[in-house]
Formats: C-alpha cells, structure tokens, sequence
C-alpha cells in the first residue's frame, strides 16, 4: 500500500478534531476524500504530509513512517493545500526553477516545460504569480506538486476557483496522473467524485462513514433507488405518490418529478395506475441509483 493510517487521532485542546480512523490508498488508485466543513479531511491531509504531527496513531507512506522518517517520507509525497501558499512576486517559470531547487533536483528546463504544458500554464508562465487569476494560481500550486514526480499525490479542493473550462482541463489532468500514482484529493464538487474517484471515503465529526467505490455505496449504504419520471400531460399530485408503500420522498426538478423509493419494493407498476387513474401523462421515466451527494447528505446529516 503506498499510504496506510492506522487509529490516526488529532486532539486540539479539547477537541478531536480526527478519532481513530483507519485506511489505506493504493497506486493506481483515485481515493475521493469527502466530508463537511470542520469533518477532520484537511487536518488528516496535513498528518499524512507531516505538516502536522498526530496526536496518536500511525502513518506510513510507501513503508516510510512519517513519524520517524519524516524528510524521507516527505519526499515521496507532492501536495497541495486547500489555501495555496505562493509568492506572489515571483514569476511562474521562476518560481516553478525555485521549487526545483527545493527538492535538490538537477536543473532540468524539460522538465519545468513537461509541467507547464501539462498544467496549462503556457500562455501564463512569464507573469508574475501576483497577476494570475485564483484559477491559474491553483495550477502553479499543482505544478509545484508534481516538481519532484512524487508517488503520492495529495490534493486539498485542487479546483478552487477553476472556471468550466479550466474545470474540464484540470479533471483530466487528476485522471492522467491518478493512473500511475497514489492520488488522494478532496472536493466539494460530487459531479468530480463521480467522474474520477475509483474509491471514496466520507469523514464525519472526525470519523470515518463510508469507505468503498460509489457503487458498492449506492447499493448498500444508500438503500435506495430514484424514479425520473416527465409528464406531458396532467399536474400530478405529489402527495399522491408518496402514499405509495416504500415511497421515501418526492419531490420537482426542473421537468422531472423525482421519487425516492426502498431498493427492495417495486413501485412502478403502482406509479403507472395512478397516473392512469388521474390522466397524468408520462413523456419520460427511468431510473436510477442515488447520487454520490445524496449519498453523501445521507451519511454527514
């Protein structure tokens, strides 16, 4: 395993802010770090990266104790924080050779260029950090990451600030190197989850909720399933439908009409007759497993 938590606990006075949680991250793999404001993800991050030091527990990053051979294990790890520390004076190129000669690298210019079209810093690289938007400030701080070519990549809200654009380009950029690496990221943004976490692991009060692929979640954790369904004709009743036995909640999204219902009840035939009944018309239904924020909302409520 290229990261392994066992019992990890961070106690700040009086609070836990991390209780006893364990878990492992392999190469290859895209591990979806989820949880609310304040849940313990940015504090866990900052334990694995030895920025900060664990109340108890233990950490090992590709064998490496980060507890006892700190410097050793830090220098298999690339990380971007939630709130990305740069200097502002310095130009991306600049700054970029500076990182380099952080880590002790041999000065390499195809290496720093490899990076700045990857990243897509190309049109960027000879402004001052200062004058970049938060956008392009999150892609200098992801091309300091990967300086080093680390086997660890950890990324705190990677796409903070990203436009739709700069969104598509940085999530390919993430599933790119989720490939060849240990990638751990965390995100607010569950379409993000969905479309590029082999795993995910939800965080709550400190604690961990859930901790499998999305859809061993939605089928185990959720319990449900979902009914679309759109209508051409008719205003159906809402409170007709939840009378329904194993209807859990209706509710309007946009032109759809959506039911929650138990995964071991069918409902639709008794959706049909009562559409028939009162001459609701159905232009469209499918149906479909809960949504990773559904999931989610279930799990942190």
């Amino acid at each position: 395993m290229s990261v392994e938590v066992k019992n990890l606990t961070k106690i700040y006075q009086t609070q836990k802010a991390v209780d006893q949680i364990s878990f492992e991250a392999r190469s290859g793999e895209i591990l979806g770090f989820l949880g609310p404001n304040g849940a313990g993800k940015s504090t866990t991050m900052k334990m694995i990266t030895g920025f900060l030091t664990p109340t108890s527990g233990e950490i090992k990053v590709c064998g490496l104790s980060v507890n006892e051979n700190s410097l050793e294990a830090r220098k298999l790890i690339g990380y971007l924080p939630e709130h990305n520390p740069l200097y502002l004076d310095m130009y991306v190129r600049e700054y970029l050779q500076f990182v380099e000669q952080i880590h002790k690298l041999p000065k390499s210019a195809s290496r720093i260029n490899d990076l700045i079209e990857l990243i897509g810093l190309g049109k960027e690289q000879h402004k001052t950090i200062g004058a970049l938007s938060k956008g392009y400030r999150q892609r200098v701080g992801l091309a300091q990451a990967l300086i080093h070519d680390p086997k660890v990549l950890i990324l705190d809200e990677p796409t903070s600030g990203l436009d739709m654009n700069q969104l598509v380009d940085i999530r390919k950029v993430i599933q790119e190197l989720g490939k060849n690496k240990t990638l751990i990221f965390s995100t607010h943004i569950m379409k993000e989850v969905e479309e590029l976490c082999d795993r995910v692991l939800i965080i709550n009060n400190g604690q961990i909720v859930a901790d499998d692929t999305i859809q061993v979640l939605q089928s185990k954790v959720a319990g449900e399933f979902q009914l679309a369904i759109s209508f051409v004709q008719g205003s159906p009743d809402m409170a007709a439908f939840k009378k329904i036995r194993g209807v859990k909640k209706v509710e309007k999204s946009g032109r759809y009409l959506l039911i929650n219902y138990d995964k071991n009840v069918e409902i639709k035939t008794e959706v049909f007759q009562l559409c028939a009944q009162n001459n609701w018309v159905i232009d469209e239904m499918k149906t479909s497993a809960l949504s990773v924020e559904d999931i989610f909302q279930k799990l942190t409520k």
